[in-house]
């Protein structure tokens, strides 16, 4: 089976622009793009109004991936372009359609005045259920042309050196190398719970923490840069909010790489804090990559 790269559409101004994101990343992996459009069937009443009517809804809605997918084959030539409307729950859908993909990409929408972005139920239902990586994408700028070229910088890596995947790590220094920039990595620790008694005692080991953290983040990177040697790789580790960190950082990013852990006992399946807040507040895509 040909992977792809997936989008899900609802025609509004950020899932064209997912859609235009999507055809530059399937340009880069030189993969087809399928763009999806999820029809949710009308309410029973409602199916019985003739200018409301299930038939006349789907009539109308079967237009957003045909001009949809027009608009995309007129501005991305290079990329073989196909539409499919699927019936469902959207989250239910657009997780399905994406388990043979090898991306899925959604959009999300801007809370204006709250410096953040709104992901609804749908996107986050299908990152916490989704074992592809999915990409989140703003709409632009209003005023921006439509598929202007993606802002230029680094791809964001925020890393756990206690937990490092390898999934992850691919991901992003696979991303740098085909937009053939830098990947810069984030790590963020907290003051152990000794510290305070270290004081206490005369003694600050903050110079020592400091310098032992950098050291491990040298030391999950080094077999990386290795395997990557075309990708500059910039490493900071930083005390703080890993969040916080992210999210100000992204501002310089073309792309931010986080990591969702993937549980299957009972509590279900779920977005970290992490990166719960980075989808909110990055001013970048985020791209959530599941790992086991």
């Amino acid at each position: 089976m040909v992977r792809t790269v997936v989008v899900g559409i609802d025609g509004s101004p950020e899932s064209r622009a997912a859609a235009d994101w999507a055809a530059r990343e399937a340009r880069l992996r030189g993969l087809p793009l399928e763009v999806v459009h999820v029809w949710e069937p009308v309410p029973g009443p409602l199916a019985q109004a003739p200018m409301l009517g299930a038939e006349t809804h789907q009539h109308w809605t079967q237009r957003i991936p045909r001009e949809t997918a027009e608009a995309l084959r007129a501005r991305h030539p290079e990329v073989e372009i196909t539409e499919e409307q699927r019936s469902g729950r959207p989250a239910e859908v657009l997780t399905d359609a994406a388990k043979d993909a090898e991306l899925l990409v959604l959009g999300s929408r801007g809370m204006s005045g709250f410096g953040g972005f709104l992901v609804g139920s749908v996107g986050l239902a299908v990152i916490a259920h989704a074992e592809v990586p999915v990409v989140l994408v703003r709409a632009p700028e209003e005023g921006a042309a439509a598929g202007a070229a993606e802002p230029a910088g680094p791809v964001l890596l925020g890393l756990d050196i206690a937990a490092p995947d390898e999934a992850v790590l691919s991901f992003a220094f696979e991303e740098a190398a085909r937009r053939k920039t830098s990947l810069k990595v984030l790590h963020s620790w907290n003051l152990p719970s000794y510290y305070a008694y270290s004081l206490a005692a005369g003694v600050d080991p903050y110079d020592e923490i400091a310098r032992q953290q950098s050291e491990a983040l040298t030391e999950v990177l080094a077999s990386w840069r290795q395997k990557f040697p075309g990708v500059e790789v910039v490493a900071e580790s930083g005390m703080g909010s890993a969040a916080a960190h992210l999210v100000e950082a992204s501002r310089e990013a073309s792309l931010v790489v986080v990591g969702r852990r993937v549980r299957r006992g009972v509590l279900g399946a779920h977005v970290g804090s992490v990166t719960h807040a980075v989808l909110h507040h990055a001013e970048a895509p985020v791209a959530v990559v599941a790992h086991g």
